[in-house]
């Protein structure tokens, strides 16, 4: 709001309305069970969910495991890595990006799954886990750089399954490298 005053003897006070609402929406499919995906994404997901053996999570014993399909067809893994020194630990996306930068320089990932496996007492598995906002971040620059949307399937050891055409979707408002220009 802008507010205006008039210097008149009879003063009087003028509302301009200067603010403009947009709205940020996007679309994602739910499927009720892995069952419904295609067969190469239930194989992803399916990859997902065994990797979660492979995370290193004695703390929050809330293991995640995110599998990769890059774009010349190679699988890569990536899981969670804590440490006591917390937050000296790692999510496994950013586990999985740097695997797939280091072993296959300048491949794209097309596809990546995310699953966890909540060893808590009493915890649950049966819902899509979403990436955390710096892995968010991590994944968009990685879309950047790469050229390439990366696909997320999002599913825990069972129960819904949510694909996102793309990881951008999940930060609108994102900061990158033309902000530091």
């Amino acid at each position: 709001m802008l507010y205006i005053t008039c210097p008149l003897p009879q003063r009087r006070v003028h509302f301009i309305n200067l603010t403009m609402k947009e709205n940020y929406s996007f679309s994602y499919n739910v499927f009720e069970d892995v069952a419904d995906l295609t067969p190469d994404d239930q194989a992803l997901v399916d990859k997902a969910r065994k990797a979660t053996e492979l995370s290193y999570a004695p703390y929050s014993k809330f293991n995640v495991a995110a599998v990769a399909k890059t774009s010349s067809g190679q699988f890569v893994v990536g899981t969670n890595q804590e440490n006591a020194s917390f937050p000296a630990g790692i999510c496994a996306e950013r586990t999985l990006l740097s695997a797939v930068s280091s072993l296959y320089p300048g491949d794209a990932v097309k596809t990546i799954a995310i699953s966890y496996h909540n060893l808590n007492e009493g915890g649950h598995s049966n819902r899509p886990v979403s990436p955390c906002g710096i892995c968010r971040q991590s994944l968009l620059e990685f879309e950047n750089r790469t050229k390439q949307k990366i696909r997320l399937i999002l599913s825990g050891m069972e129960g819904k399954v949510m694909v996102v055409d793309s990881a951008s979707m999940l930060l609108p408002f994102s900061f990158g490298g033309d902000d530091l220009k």
